[in-house]
């Protein structure tokens, strides 16, 4: 589901390139007719533009907007132009070499992608970096997170609707156990949440519910300033409620005390065709101002011009 605004005469790769290179000529880059052409592209229009700016100039577009953008703006302009396989996996390989959040990052690309989506993720991540996301996740993490983030990161989903009730029971049964008695890094929590469809993890996590009177989440609340429990609370939002754990990234990205350029940046860039709408009509509803307005108020200049741009914004 994408939320861009593209024009009814979308002009060719050929035009588009031919463009594109216009505006890095001269004294000074063109940002405007860059956000015009580029966050106004669907992925494949985009992988067209780029293939055809190769063969037209021999130059690669990404090479290009790297050295002619700067800050924010570039960030956004590079990872959206990337292929949605080729910026998870860029994604997944920063967060392996910083320390900050980056685990976040890690349980975010595991969890909310589709089972095929991670897959082609991984598939990138080996002709980029000539290795796996999981041995670069083992490598980087230590304790829970690598007994967490491993599986996670080395899953592959049945994506099927259909749930088995009385597995859901009874594996409802056995997390409320493992978390009354705090052992939140059992291996069953970590094999259901690591295993099982989407579907049926979500079924499981109903029942857990009803049966026993709490959300999951609020159970793993037991010490809000523990981070391995709150990679497990990301986690369960990002398989079973996407929206709410993007709406939340968004609003902590705003609201702080100066703007995580890098948390609002990644979540527009990776969920602008997938479910901004969905995502944005959340934050409203939670925030009582729009997205829009929110990053206007925040953001600045080009950045900020891009950033409407893919949300779809009629005058960006």
């Amino acid at each position: 589901m994408s939320t861009l605004a593209v024009p009814a005469q979308v002009p060719s790769p050929a035009e588009d390139s031919e463009q594109l290179k216009k505006a890095f000529k001269g004294w000074g880059t063109n940002e405007d007719l860059i956000i015009s052409i580029v966050g106004h592209r669907n992925a494949a229009q985009r992988k067209a533009i780029r293939k055809t700016y190769a063969e037209t100039y021999g130059e690669d577009l990404l090479k290009d907007l790297d050295k002619e953008l700067s800050n924010d703006f570039e960030r956004i302009v590079m990872l959206w132009t990337l292929d949605p396989a080729e910026r998870d996996a860029f994604l997944a390989n920063e967060a392996t070499k910083k320390w900050t959040s980056s685990n976040q990052v890690l349980a975010e690309i595991a969890c909310s992608r589709s089972s095929y989506g991670l897959l082609l993720a991984k598939q990138e991540y080996h002709s980029r970096y000539k290795k796996s996301l999981e041995e670069d996740v083992a490598h980087h993490t230590t304790g829970d997170f690598r007994k967490l983030l491993v599986p996670l990161v080395s899953s592959y989903r049945y994506e099927g609707y259909e749930v088995n009730m009385t597995l859901a029971k009874s594996e409802a049964k056995l997390l409320h156990e493992r978390i009354s008695d705090k052992e939140y890094n059992h291996e069953d929590i970590i094999r259901i949440l690591a295993t099982r469809s989407k579907a049926q993890i979500n079924a499981t996590l109903n029942h857990y519910k009803n049966e026993f009177g709490n959300d999951i989440n609020k159970d793993l609340k037991a010490d809000p300033k523990d981070e391995y429990l709150a990679i497990l609370r990301s986690t369960i939002k990002c398989l079973i409620r996407p929206e709410k754990y993007f709406e939340k990234s968004l609003r902590l990205a705003i609201n702080r005390l100066g703007t995580d350029e890098g948390a609002l940046t990644r979540v527009v860039a990776t969920r602008a065709e997938v479910d901004l709408k969905i995502i944005k009509e959340e934050y409203h509803k939670r925030n009582s101002v729009t997205l829009d307005q929110a990053i206007k108020k925040d953001t600045r200049g080009d950045y900020e011009a891009m950033l409407l741009a893919l949300l779809g914004h009629e005058n960006a």
